[in-house]
């Protein structure tokens, strides 16, 4: 697949994690995603984590934010991906609010996407991927 089909591809799952479309989202993945969490080091790896991943944000986390709220700072596409910088608002159990600043880097492979690199608060990470949290393996750069 060329770069513009990839693209295409990038943006499907980009709307569909709007809507909270489970099968959509998974659909748009290559069959052994990788999203790597910054700036903690954090890696999630494998179509199993994914599905038990988006089932959470779909079911717990996504509630929590308030579209009308969210600014997107700018998107810029490449050759290898499309990264895209917004802030969210997040809605505590506890009524407090906050707002949170994402970079998502939705990396390409050779049909869909091969998995994200995510940049955002500790916190926020914490909250999108609390049941693999512990499972997550550390990143070794190299």
């Amino acid at each position: 697949m060329n770069t513009e089909e990839l693209l295409k591809i990038a943006y499907q799952h980009v709307a569909a994690e709007g809507v909270r479309d489970y099968a959509a989202t998974l659909a748009t993945l290559e069959a052994d995603p990788v999203y790597e969490l910054f700036p903690v080091g954090l890696r999630m790896r494998g179509m199993a984590a994914a599905e038990r991943y988006y089932r959470h944000f779909f079911d717990h986390v996504a509630p929590c934010f308030d579209p009308d709220s969210m600014v997107l700072h700018g998107e810029w596409p490449g050759e290898t991906g499309v990264a895209i910088e917004y802030t969210v608002r997040y809605r505590f159990p506890d009524g407090r609010q906050k707002p949170f600043r994402i970079l998502g880097i939705l990396t390409y492979g050779s049909y869909a996407l091969t998995g994200e690199r995510v940049y955002a608060d500790e916190e926020l990470l914490r909250i999108m991927f609390a049941p693999i949290w512990d499972e997550m393996e550390p990143i070794s750069e190299g």
